[in-house]
C-alpha cells in the first residue's frame, strides 16, 4: 500500500474543510454585524460562530499543516520553488485563520467595532489565497 496516497488524500479532505469554514465564517460574520447586540439572532451567531471554528476550521488547519508537511517529505518538495511560494501562502491563509478566530471572541464579547462590509471583503481574501495555491501546487509554475 502507497502511504503517500493515503497522506495526500488526507491532505485534500483536510484542505476542504479548512476552506469550506473559511469561506463560511466570513459570511456569518456579514450577518452577524448586523444583527443587533443582545438579541436572539446575536446569540444564535455567536453559538454557530464558536462551533464552526471548535469543530470544523481548528482540527481541519491542525491536520492540513501535519498531512501537507508529510506529503512534502515524501515528494521531498522542500527545494522546488512552488513549494516555498505555497507554503509563504499557506502560512498567509494561517494569519487568516488567527485574525478569524480573534473576530469570533469579539463577537462572543459583543466587541464587534467592523461593519458588515468589511467582513462582505474580508470573505474573500481565503478564496485568492485558495485560488493561488492551487494553481501553484497543480501547474508549478517554477
Amino acid at each position: 500500500m502507497d502511504v503517500f496516497l493515503w497522506v495526500k488524500s488526507l491532505h485534500v479532505i483536510s484542505v476542504i474543510a479548512w476552506m469550506a469554514g473559511m469561506l463560511y465564517l466570513p459570511r456569518l460574520f456579514v450577518y452577524h454585524a448586523e444583527a443587533e447586540i443582545g438579541s436572539d439572532k446575536s446569540e444564535t451567531f455567536k453559538v454557530m460562530e464558536r462551533r464552526l471554528l471548535k469543530a470544523i476550521i481548528n482540527p481541519a488547519m491542525t491536520t492540513t499543516w501535519i498531512f501537507g508537511l508529510w506529503a512534502a517529505y515524501e515528494l521531498s518538495a522542500w527545494t522546488d520553488g512552488w513549494f516555498h511560494a505555497k507554503l509563504l501562502l499557506v502560512i498567509i491563509m494561517s494569519g487568516v485563520h488567527g485574525y478569524l478566530s480573534s473576530c469570533v471572541k469579539k463577537f462572543a464579547n459583543d466587541e464587534n467595532t467592523k461593519p458588515a462590509r468589511f467582513y462582505r471583503i474580508l470573505n474573500e481574501v481565503p478564496t485568492v489565497l485558495m485560488i493561488a495555491i492551487v494553481i501553484l501546487v497543480i501547474v508549478k509554475p517554477f
